[in-house]
């Protein structure tokens, strides 16, 4: 039986920061909207940092406290340590480094210690423990897109794609093959598994695939994965986006996710003599997740922008249904069985927040479970081509049309809403409400463009 690796302490970690010289440890933290946030320190604050004692405004951070309770903790999960890769910036041209970084993903907690209930980290951990409780574990794995953009010349974003390549083209059509081998490389340093990585359907459009695992270590994934990718992209003086639809009329970016609940080592989603070979706890879980995808998508989906993407005609799913053979429908059931039997959601677009997003991914499934809810048939035709009255016929409902349908339906979700926790909740409708009243109330080139010379 191969022995478990020790785990890490502060001691350890403070030996392996002396052994390779690091100069700065960044102290990482999400905001409720997913934005990634960090406090640096020096080497003469290491110890400090590693015992957790390290403080900040928490007033300062988008949704997470009030002025009169401002004082916050970053208590630093250990389990996240690493130390970047050198980027080219990092090392000037008379050969000295600058100072390695390294970096450990922190939970926030009050001044007592104690969780802080905004924290999107300790959201998700609290619907690992209910899963942990029923014996279960919830695995992930993404499959996050972007585009790469050129720049103007005073550095400045655009939407000018940096090639005109299509779905898994080679070089030289494909301009951007040296910089996802760079990624990846810079990702496997850090101890990331890569699976795959390619051009995808539109110009500039790119995926990198990594290993599932566990879901907290996936939601931390896909946050240093999105830092990694633009830091990249700025070496090579491109702009990498991950907005779902920066361009109209092609394909937008997604992030599919695959699901799998295991229990005792075995993937729970898996039974041969199922029908389509899935296990009761799987058709539950679906159930959960097709129940709830209304309330979801505001999670799952949350900007604007997000509803440019879901919309017919471009892979990207709109109706609430479930398949084992077409990607029309929201849910498709990949065709591998056994260890790899999952359930792949493919709304999600890379603008989440991961940490809520799994969390209330694993929220929704979990009361599939609890009610023993089941699914509508799977529907094996393409959605699309499907008339009116044929949705109706196998009650195939629609995902929320635009954000502020979506924030709605979230509202309304007591599951999701208790998942989310009270202060989450709150922040995040009224941060989503203000965001669809502002562009609500803009005036954009397409409306001038239509009815100014017109009306």
């Amino acid at each position: 039986m191969t022995a478990q690796p020790a785990e890490p302490s502060p001691e350890s970690i403070l030996s392996q920061l002396q052994e390779a010289d690091v100069k700065f440890l960044r102290l990482q933290f999400t905001d409720i909207l997913g934005n990634t946030k960090n406090v640096e320190v020096p080497k003469s604050q290491f110890q400090k940092a590693l015992n957790g004692d390290v403080t900040f405004d928490g007033s300062a951070v988008e949704g997470f406290t009030r002025v009169e309770e401002s004082d916050m903790l970053l208590s630093p999960d250990l389990r996240t340590f690493l130390i970047y890769p050198l980027f080219s910036r990092d090392q000037p041209a008379d050969g000295h480094e600058r100072g390695r970084v390294a970096r450990l993903i922190c939970n926030v907690t009050l001044p007592d210690g104690s969780p802080f209930g905004g924290d999107p980290r300790y959201v998700l951990q609290r619907q690992i423990d209910r899963a942990r409780e029923l014996g279960f574990e919830m695995f992930v794995g993404t499959e996050p897109e972007f585009f790469l953009f050129e720049r103007t010349e005073n550095g400045g974003g655009t939407t000018i794609t940096h090639d005109k390549a299509g779905y898994f083209d080679l070089a030289p059509i494909d301009k951007g093959e040296r910089i996802r081998r760079e990624i990846a490389n810079k990702l496997v340093d850090m101890g990331f598994e890569i699976e795959a990585s390619h051009h995808e359907v539109a110009p500039g459009q790119h995926e990198i695939d990594f290993r599932y695992a566990p879901a907290l270590e996936t939601a931390d994934r896909i946050a240093t994965f999105k830092f990694v990718v633009k830091r990249v992209a700025m070496e090579y003086g491109l702009l990498a986006s991950f907005l779902p639809k920066p361009i109209a009329d092609v394909h937008g970016s997604g992030m599919h996710c695959h699901l799998s609940l295991f229990k005792n080592g075995h993937n729970a989603f898996d039974d041969p003599a199922g029908e389509h070979g899935l296990s009761a706890t799987a058709h539950h879980f679906i159930a959960g997740l097709l129940d709830h995808a209304e309330g979801l998508t505001a999670i799952t989906n949350p900007l604007v922008n997000s509803y440019k993407r879901l919309v017919p005609g471009y892979e990207a799913p709109v109706n609430i249904a479930w398949s084992t053979s077409n990607r029309s429908a929201l849910i498709r059931i990949p065709a591998k069985r056994g260890h790899s039997t999952r359930a792949e959601l493919r709304s999600p677009d890379p603008s989440c927040n991961p940490y809520l997003a799994l969390a209330a991914m694993l929220a929704a499934g979990l009361d599939g479970l609890g009610q023993k809810l089941e699914p509508a048939p799977a529907i094996q035709r393409n959605i699309f081509k499907m008339t009116v009255r044929e949705k109706r016929h196998h009650r195939v409902k629609e995902l929320p049309g635009d954000l502020r349908e979506a924030v709605n339906e979230l509202q309304k979700d007591e599951v999701l809403a208790a998942a989310l926790g009270e202060h989450v909740l709150d922040h995040y409708v009224e941060a989503k409400t203000a965001e669809w009243r502002e562009y609500n109330q803009t005036i954009h080139a397409w409306e001038l463009d239509k009815y100014l010379d017109l009306i």
